[in-house]
C-alpha cells in the first residue's frame, strides 16, 4: 500500500532546529535558536541486559539514556556563548528540538524538551574555512514530547512536562504548559499538519495560548 505523502510528509533535516536557554533565566527569557546550525544528533537509547537463571534467561531494561550533539558555525550570539559557559560553569540548560514543519491544530510546532549541561564543546579553526563548533550535551532524565508556540520573531528566523520556548513568568506550573507549551497525549501519535505560514496565528494569539 502506498504511503500518503501529503498526510505523512518525510521529515526534512533542515526543519529540525535546536533551541536552548539557561534554566535559571526561564522566568524572563525565551528559548533561543542556536544560529547557523548544520547538524543535530538526537539519540535516545535503552540498553537491555539478559541474566541467566536456573529457570532460563531473564531480560531487563536499563534507564533511558539520551545523547544530544549539535554542530554549528561558530558565532558570538548570546546562546552560543551560554552553551560554552554551561561547560565551564556547570550551568543547567533547557533544550528543545523543534520540528518547524509539523504543527498541531493550534499552529504549535512538535518538539522534544529536555534539560542538561554541556559536557564537551569542540572548536576548530582551519585557516581556509569558517570556524565550527561541535557541542555535546549530557541530558538529565527523559526527553519529553509536546507542542510549543513560536513567536512571530521565531517564525521569521526559522523561515530564513513539556515546556514551550516562551518565558515561564514569575510562577512556574511545572505541568508541561509553561511557556506556551502543550503536553503530548497518546492520541497525538501520527498527527500533525505541514506548516503553512499563511495559516499560522499571529504572535499575539500565540502568547495567549
Amino acid at each position: 500500500m502506498a504511503v500518503d505523502t501529503s498526510k505523512y510528509p518525510a521529515v526534512q533535516g533542515k526543519n529540525l532546529i535546536l533551541f536552548a536557554r539557561k534554566l535559571s533565566e526561564a522566568k524572563t527569557k525565551r528559548g533561543m535558536p542556536v544560529p547557523y546550525q548544520t547538524s543535530i544528533d538526537f539519540e535516545p537509547q535503552r540498553d537491555k541486559k539478559t541474566d541467566a537463571t536456573k529457570d532460563g534467561y531473564v531480560s531487563k531494561s536499563s534507564p533511558l539514556q539520551t545523547d544530544l550533539k549539535l554542530e554549528f558555525v561558530n558565532n558570538w550570539s548570546e546562546i552560543a556563548d551560554k552553551l560554552q559557559m554551561s561547560l565551564f560553569n556547570g550551568d543547567k540548560m533547557e533544550f528543545w528540538i523543534v520540528n518547524y514543519q509539523r504543527r498541531n491544530s493550534e499552529g504549535k510546532a512538535f518538539a522534544y524538551y529536555m534539560r542538561g549541561t554541556v559536557s564537551e564543546d569542540e572548536t576548530d579553526g582551519d585557516p581556509d574555512d569558517v570556524s565550527n563548533r561541535k557541542t555535546t550535551i549530557s541530558v538529565e532524565g527523559d526527553p519529553v514530547p509536546g507542542w510549543t508556540a513560536l513567536s512571530e520573531e521565531d517564525e521569521q528566523m526559522l523561515a530564513y512536562v513539556f515546556y514551550g520556548v516562551g518565558e515561564v513568568g514569575e510562577t512556574a506550573k511545572n505541568d508541561g504548559t509553561d511557556g506556551g507549551g502543550t503536553p503530548w497525549k497518546a492520541g497525538d501519535a501520527g498527527t500533525g499538519t505541514p506548516y503553512d505560514p499563511s495559516a499560522t496565528p499571529n504572535d499575539s494569539t500565540l502568547k495567549n495560548q
